[in-house]
């Protein structure tokens, strides 16, 4: 651990990741975001930190106050935040909710959601399941942000609850989280980003308002890129693959509910193989334990690299962080998994700043200091945790962690990600399957063989669901369909179709020739 902190106290004295317009140029394109500078950045950990600075935003709006948010639930945090939220509208600042529909599910009440709006809160959920388009619930708005007056922003990992702050009183520590805060030019990106999400859910947002946030002077030196992922971009799957090509010396990960895909996972191995210092922290306790062997299973290819992962003692840590060669981090909603890199609507912020690297190198060692190292063998567990004796003696004297409630649905997404690779590899062999793996296969094909049981028995129960979702999905197509040629005939378009003799003129070299 002291060498561990010794490393990060030498972060200062070497070259920021961006040290060249090439690789600026890269990360620009992969992300689609500029490296906005001016800017003043603010590392905010856990619920005790940020909700606060949440609070003293809103409180001190002067115009507009943009929230949104993944998880909002109706308990003592939630009723605070709505409360001051509805004050501010009464006091006639527009005040814009946007809040998916998913992951709201069943955490506020109706009441919850009409005294806003009756206050005046303009209140929007995103992505409410359709008839006319049955698969579109998959894409989800897990984006965690609030903006105020256009001019300071918060880019955060938070949902809104008391999982979030915890209990000192009765010990209860809040779950483990990182946002930042930002004043400066780059809050127009964010703002941005919200006006994005915003229309898809209705009416956009009025135009003077977009160009107010675009004035926004200086209030640093710290460059800043705005990362808003939407569904099938995979702007940040491009910018970590970058990241981890780019790293030379550390590459250390914070992530709830990581499950790596290959390319992914062979970029961490290949920087680890190269002498990079690869470190991951996950989270030691799941709200969903027969996801267990799942992720067991995806650490050994990054173990057998050098890739060093720990996993975390505490409460649920819900974090998305990472920091590389002490000029680079990132902060954000993203969680390494494919629901997060193509699935979602995600913000991450990216900031290009030694100061603030150092930070949160820091941060990652503190955190390191509540760890347990996850090694391929047991005799390689005795060993390396013999420097963490000292960690442990103070852990057993600590009182016992407060049982996991149930978190958000990313661990289930992950986890079932995870599952299909493992179906994938079992008859493809496009991998070999790690020995913790085989009571996954055993449990599925289990599972499988009670399915054709059933489907002989009870032939009805498995087959009206699936003539259900088949007629669902036939609806939902056809309705598209008519949807596109209505707009196609409104346009005035010709139609598209094309005989096979047209085709084949349309194709011949003389056509060619001719339209040339």
């Amino acid at each position: 651990m002291a060498e561990a902190r010794a490393s990060a106290g030498a972060s200062l004295a070497t070259p920021p990741l961006r040290d060249d317009d090439l690789v600026d140029q890269a990360l620009t394109r992969a992300a689609g975001a500029p490296l906005v500078a001016g800017n003043r950045v603010r590392l905010l950990k856990d619920g005790t930190e940020n909700y606060p600075a949440w609070l003293d935003a809103i409180r001190g709006a002067t115009r507009t106050i943009h929230f949104e948010n993944y998880i909002f639930y109706e308990d003592e945090v939630g009723m605070q935040f709505a409360e001051a939220l509805a004050s501010r509208a009464r006091e006639g600042l527009r005040v814009r909710l946007l809040q998916d529909w998913m992951g709201g599910l069943g955490k506020a009440s109706r009441a919850f959601w009409r005294n806003l709006v009756k206050a005046g809160v303009e209140v929007r959920f995103f992505n409410p399941p359709r008839i006319s388009n049955p698969f579109d619930w998959l894409h989800r708005d897990h984006r965690k942000l609030l903006s105020v007056d256009g001019s300071r922003a918060f880019v955060t990992g938070l949902c809104v609850g008391r999982l979030w702050a915890g209990d000192a009183a009765r010990g209860v520590e809040p779950w483990r989280d990182t946002g930042i805060e930002i004043r400066g030019p780059a809050v127009r990106m964010v703002e941005l980003a919200f006006a994005h999400v915003w229309a898809l859910a209705g009416a956009p947002l009025p135009e003077n308002e977009l160009q107010f946030a675009s004035n926004v002077p200086k209030a640093g030196d710290t460059a800043v890129r705005i990362v808003a992922n939407s569904p099938g971009t995979a702007a940040l799957l491009r910018i970590d693959q970058l990241v981890a090509a780019a790293a030379r010396e550390r590459l250390w990960l914070t992530d709830a509910y990581f499950a790596g895909i290959a390319p992914y996972v062979q970029a961490l191995r290949s920087a680890a193989l190269d002498g990079v210092d690869v470190r991951m922290l996950v989270p030691g306790a799941s709200d969903m334990m027969i996801l267990r062997p799942l992720s067991l299973a995806g650490y050994r290819p990054l173990l057998e690299a050098g890739v060093r992962l720990f996993e975390w003692q505490g409460p649920m840590l819900h974090a998305k962080t990472a920091v590389a060669d002490g000029g680079w981090a990132r902060v954000g909603s993203s969680n390494l998994n494919l629901a997060s890199w193509i699935g979602n609507y995600e913000l991450d912020a990216v900031v290009e700043d030694t100061a603030f690297a150092a930070e949160m190198e820091k941060m990652f060692l503190t955190d390191l200091e509540r760890c347990t190292e996850i090694v391929l063998h047991p005799r390689q567990r005795r060993h390396a945790m013999q420097a963490w004796r000292e960690m442990r003696a103070a852990r057993r004297q600590a009182p016992p962690a407060r049982p996991l409630e149930r978190g958000s649905a990313g661990r289930a997404a992950a986890g079932a990600l995870r599952l299909g690779r493992t179906v994938g590899a079992a008859f493809s062999k496009e991998r070999m399957l790690g020995s913790t793996e085989a009571k996954i296969v055993a449990v599925l094909g289990i599972a499988a063989l009670a399915l054709s049981a059933m489907a002989l028995v009870w032939p009805l129960i498995v087959a009206v669901p699936f003539a259900v979702l088949g007629s669902w999905t036939a609806a939902g197509l056809l309705a598209r369909a008519y949807a596109l040629r209505r707009e196609r005939r409104a346009l005035g378009l010709p139609p598209t179709r094309v005989t096979r003799r047209q085709q084949a003129q349309v194709d011949t070299p003389e056509a060619e020739a001719r339209r040339q």
